[in-house]
């Protein structure tokens, strides 16, 4: 188990002032924080200064991430704080110093596999700090105690949490960012990240969301909706074309719901992103509930029409039963879903139209189903995501008399099987399409691109297609995919405007955030995992100084005792 200083500091926030850094001086100019710790009885003092003669900075650390993209991206500025500060990022857990638990609180499974790896850290003796929406919802849950947190709204602190967790200390950082009382969308969005796939950047627009539903617990993680401006988003995204990316997904629990809280609304900002995505690079908007989509929906058919802009939308229904739907809180009908689908789909000819259902739900019948899978069998979703129904503790719906586990089961196979009857791509064989190019297939025998539908394409493992447009014919088809052979003599279109950093690289290293620790760590675009000699110098002569310290404090406490 890690050790804990004997006084816990619920929230650091308790301990500063007006006079204190802002959170934007803190990444660079870092103010240390020290938990009061009530000395013991007779304790040595070696054993004192042993927490203090740790160099925070020199560690390794294993990041996992659970969870939508949204965690994702927090998941990425995290890493690439750390690693501007001087933390190594590794990806072989066992080497690593501490662990980073980025969490998701959708699922039971996915809190299953958290607490897990939590006890298998605690067992190998490493440093744990965790992070995400199951701390931020249930800080005090027994397996967390002890246990260093990171505040969804607080990944721009990270590194301040580290350092205090590598010295044995256990901090908690669990507030809401403010501006003059008014909640904000999240930490700065120009803070230093490493991307996990260096060509597609991933931006969350908004947090939280205007709904309630009976199931979620996300919502008591993320709060209520609270928007970044528009021009802090098309710059983020003018910075990461800068960079190389040529990919842009926008993320957030309700992407729909975007700029409420702001007086605008979603087609206002995309309008203004398409303005600033260079040719051959495309943008892929994320999860929208029916309810607000259905405001938009001529602006919304053209900005999908665009031709940087993936004719792609994910609109979870979760249930085609009106009887669910009003259980569940979701503030629409069956009919205000299908509207949506059959405007868009007469409006954006070959539309992507992916959506999620829930079976089991509590008080859900037979009767409830069918109806279900009556919708799937007439739209035929290319991309279904199929949940049984998890009681998560805290949310209305956990006190719902629940469907018993074997109707779940039943339910959710027959979907599954309803969903894998049928073959979404079979009638694309044979045509000529534009893929973008960004990512290597799970078995690492292909490159994966996707067409304006962002249906997915496999193409052959050449190098210079990779971040690339270019043209394929369609030869082959399966349920999730398509194969397709390169186009001899057609033009490759590369979208970039600059290099694609390296894997691993941290993004947004401005001079500012490219400030010293103390002797300095790495620039803008240098790569994360080297650190230059003089660095590593200066550290050796740290320890060695630190270990002087500590045994001139021995040397001087015996002679004293010797004295009296």
């Amino acid at each position: 188990m890690p050790s804990v200083c004997n006084s816990l500091i619920d929230d650091i926030e308790d301990m500063v002032s007006a006079q204190d850094l802002t959170p934007h001086e803190r990444l660079y100019v870092r103010k240390n924080v020290v938990p009061r710790a009530r000395r013991r009885k007779g304790q040595q003092i070696a054993e004192e200064l042993q927490a203090d003669s740790i160099i925070p900075g020199t560690q390794k650390i294993w990041m996992r991430t659970w969870g939508c993209s949204h965690n994702n991206s927090d998941g990425e500025y995290m890493a690439g704080q750390l690693a501007a500060s001087g933390y190594k990022m590794t990806e072989n857990p066992a080497e690593a110093d501490l662990w980073l638990l980025n969490s998701c609180t959708v699922k039971n499974p996915a809190e299953d596999h958290f607490r897990n790896s939590i006890r298998k850290a605690q067992e190998q003796d490493k440093k744990v700090v965790v992070a995400g929406c199951v701390p931020q919802a249930q800080p005090r849950m027994d397996y967390l105690k002890g246990l260093s947190i990171i505040g969804v709204q607080q990944i721009d602190r990270v590194v301040e949490v580290v350092d205090e967790a590598v010295k044995g200390h256990s901090v908690r950082l669990l507030g809401q960012k403010k501006d003059n009382g008014k909640r904000l969308g999240g930490a700065r969005l120009d803070l230093p990240k490493i991307r996990k796939n260096p060509l597609i950047e991933i931006i969350s627009i908004n947090t939280g969301c205007l709904n309630a539903c009976t199931y979620c617990k996300t919502k008591h993680a993320r709060g209520d909706l609270a928007s970044y401006s528009i021009e802090e988003l098309v710059e983020r995204a003018r910075q990461s074309f800068l960079e190389g990316v040529c990919e842009i997904w926008l993320t957030s629990e309700d992407t729909g719901a975007y700029g409420k809280d702001l007086g605008t609304d979603l087609p206002s900002l995309l309008w203004k992103l398409v303005e600033v995505i260079p040719e051959g690079a495309m943008l892929r908007l994320g999860m929208t509930n029916p309810p607000y989509i259905l405001e938009h929906l001529e602006e919304m058919a053209k900005i999908l029409s665009h031709p940087r802009v993936y004719a792609f939308l994910h609109v979870p229904v979760q249930s085609a039963s009106d009887s669910v739907l009003m259980d569940m809180k979701r503030e629409y009908c069956a009919a205000d879903f299908k509207l949506v689908i059959d405007f868009l789909k007469d409006k954006v000819p070959g539309i992507t139209i992916a959506t999620d259902i829930i079976c089991g739900f509590p008080g859900e019948t037979d009767s409830d189903f069918q109806e279900t899978l009556e919708l799937v069998k007439e739209y035929r979703f290319p991309s279904l995501f199929i949940n049984q129904f998890y009681p998560r503790p805290g949310t209305p719906a956990a006190k719902f008399e629940q469907v018993p586990a074997h109707v779940k089961k039943q339910r959710t196979k027959e979907l599954s099987q309803l969903f894998h009857s049928y073959n979404p791509y079979d009638h694309k064989v044979g045509e000529r399409q534009q893929v973008l190019v960004t990512e290597e297939s799970f078995d690492a025998q292909f490159y994966v691109a996707h067409n304006k539908y962002y249906e997915q394409v496999l193409v052959p493992k050449t190098p210079e297609f990779k971040g690339k447009m270019i043209e394929v014919d369609i030869y082959e088809a399966g349920k999730h995919f398509m194969k397709g052979r390169p186009v001899d003599m057609a033009r490759i279109l590369t979208a970039s405007i600059a290099r694609p950093l390296e894997k691993g690289e941290v993004s947004g290293l401005t001079e500012e955030f490219a400030a010293p620790r103390q002797n300095g760590v790495q620039g803008r675009h240098a790569p994360l995992l080297p650190i230059t000699q003089p660095w590593r110098l200066d550290k050796e002569a740290l320890k060695m100084w630190s270990v002087g310290l500590i045994l001139l404090s021995v040397i001087v406490a015996f002679a004293m005792e010797k004295l009296q």
